[in-house]
């Protein structure tokens, strides 16, 4: 067999490098491996990864654990703002019966199984306008957001107007100023090249994203079982790295930024309250949908 896996970021991407990881340990498990770094590059959009996993054309990616909330509701809870502060605490939430209730959830209607939740990085907002330290400071900007329902009304609640832009045309979005503002780890804002255009970062930590390491559960079913457990530890080994690349990132990138430049409105500088306000009654409508046993862990 071969395992054929995408994503859609480049070589420099901690996803990229964890999905590297994984392509090695499997070769020399003698699984062969084909990978697609950034479909993006081959006419499609980041989003199309999904439908290709659950279609069957690949058999593996990882992606924003968001764009599934809408199909999944339990995974909303990670949508909701300001809820997790602590890295160390998501991991091992996500690591125990939180994220083994999150995969079955994922399972029973899709057609992914959830093999691992990679750190996808605290989101904060950049602009090319002014500096934001509260929400008034946001009215009428044009910010790009994830298709997410939930996110866009979140944004809107800061002041925000909601544009949704596919990651493949985000670096075009904001370089042309059809969008003032947008939000992503300092990674991606880096990577992307985003910053060039956007001087103004804001660190509001509002969401920690959760990546979804995904399969196609029919595929996987049908392989041997060692097979199946050689991509699980694969997996399992490759997703330790990515947390430790993660964290660092965040350093390493913040650094880049304030030598380049950029204003940085520090967590310290803002007025977190005001944000927090401003999406009460959201996340207090949200959480009485979850089950309890969900909100209770946060």
């Amino acid at each position: 067999m071969i395992l054929r896996c995408g994503g859609y970021q480049g070589e420099r991407s901690i996803h990229t490098r964890a999905l590297r990881l994984i392509e090695a340990e499997l070769r020399r498990a003698g699984i062969a491996v084909e990978l697609n770094i950034d479909i993006t590059q081959h006419g499609h959009k980041a989003a199309d990864l999904l439908g290709m996993v659950e279609s069957g054309d690949l058999d593996l990616c990882y992606f924003n654990s968001s764009y599934l909330s809408e199909r999944v509701p339990s995974l909303r809870l990670l949508d909701l703002p300001f809820m997790i502060n602590d890295r160390a605490q998501a991991y091992r939430h996500l690591d125990g019966p939180l994220g083994d209730r999150l995969a079955g959830d994922v399972m029973a209607v899709t057609r992914f199984r959830v093999l691992e939740f990679w750190d996808n990085g605290f989101r904060h907002i950049s602009n090319r306008l002014r500096p934001v330290r509260e929400p008034r400071d946001c009215d009428g900007m044009k910010i790009r957001t994830l298709d997410n329902p939930l996110h866009q009304e979140i944004f809107r609640a800061f002041g925000f107007r909601p544009v949704v832009v596919d990651v493949k045309d985000l670096p075009g979005a904001v370089a042309s100023g059809a969008v003032d503002a947008q939000e992503n780890p300092l990674t991606n804002t880096v990577n992307f090249g985003i910053h060039r255009s956007h001087r103004y970062i804001s660190l509001t930590a509002h969401f920690f994203g959760v990546a979804l390491l995904l399969v196609n559960a029919v595929h996987f079913d049908r392989w041997p079982a060692a097979t199946q457990q050689g991509i699980r530890a694969a997996a399992a080994s490759a997703t330790r790295t990515q947390r430790v690349l993660a964290t660092s990132e965040d350093i390493d990138c913040l650094a880049y930024l304030q030598k380049d430049g950029c204003q940085i409105v520090s967590t310290a500088a803002l007025d977190r309250a005001r944000f927090e306000t401003a999406i009460a009654d959201i996340r207090s409508r949200e959480m009485a949908k979850l089950d309890p046993a969900l909100t209770a862990i946060f």
